[in-house]
């Protein structure tokens, strides 16, 4: 597992230009801007600053990179998008650099949508779920802000958005999210954890080794016997394994 309270800022970016070489292991979180992304990165890692929530959804205009302890893996703060009142030519700006992320980054292995549990599936929810989908980018979907309901009604939203994201025909799992009542971080971790390769990170100890290393002798040993057991016996009419 990695260990996501060990995250750091890196770097912001204006465009995928500045952003760190598109290489190892990244994972973006994007919603529309009233989500709650930040309170979920800050959650995850058990940091209160980390990702900085501002009381005007939809100010940062920056792609934010942070990274974790073990090498080449990073978390990415998407601009929010679908809620500031700024200029059109910003929204356009903030478009333009989601849109050029998520269609040039060869490094990005999954994609955290937020979705206010309230408020789910809105249009440009869907367009970004769609695009992630025909590229074979797999999805999380976190319904956030669930304690805003009570427990009947989570469930009942959350099957109601499960058997709708079936229409998207891609790799899009939905779980419930609440930075308040810590819910749903077992899931989101776990689900990271698959996107960054973390089996990759995890050494065998000395004891698994050898074990593996005494179940191969066995096996070998049990082929040799094999062998000279079928050189004894009369040939029959079977078919050779491939």
């Amino acid at each position: 597992m990695i260990n996501y309270r060990k995250a750091s800022f890196f770097t912001s970016a204006p465009d995928i230009r500045r952003l760190p070489p598109d290489t190892g292991y990244e994972v973006a979180f994007a919603g529309r801007s009233n989500a709650g992304k930040s309170s979920s990165l800050n959650t995850l890692t058990q940091q209160t600053g980390l990702a900085r929530t501002s009381k005007t959804p939809g100010r940062t205009q920056l792609i934010n990179v942070f990274n974790l302890e073990e090498e080449d893996r990073r978390l990415i703060d998407l601009p929010g998008y679908g809620f500031a009142k700024v200029p059109l030519q910003m929204k356009l700006k903030w478009q333009k650099s989601l849109n050029e992320y998520l269609e040039k980054r060869e490094c990005l292995k999954g994609l955290v949508v937020l979705m206010d549990i309230r408020h789910p599936m809105k249009e440009l929810d869907q367009n970004l779920i769609y695009w992630a989908v025909e590229v074979g980018l797999p999805i999380l979907v976190l319904l956030t802000k669930a304690d805003k309901y009570k427990s009947g009604k989570q469930k009942a939203e959350l099957l109601k958005i499960r058997e709708a994201s079936l229409a998207f025909q891609g790799d899009v799992t939905v779980e419930l999210f609440s930075s308040l009542k810590k819910q749903g971080i077992v899931q989101l971790s776990r689900m990271l954890d698959k996107w960054l390769n973390a089996a990759e990170l995890v050494e065998p100890q000395a004891g698994e080794i050898e074990g593996e290393a005494a179940n191969d002798q066995t096996t070998a040993d049990a082929i040799e016997v094999s062998d000279q057991s079928a050189a004894s016996e009369p040939d029959q009419d079977t078919p050779k394994a491939d």
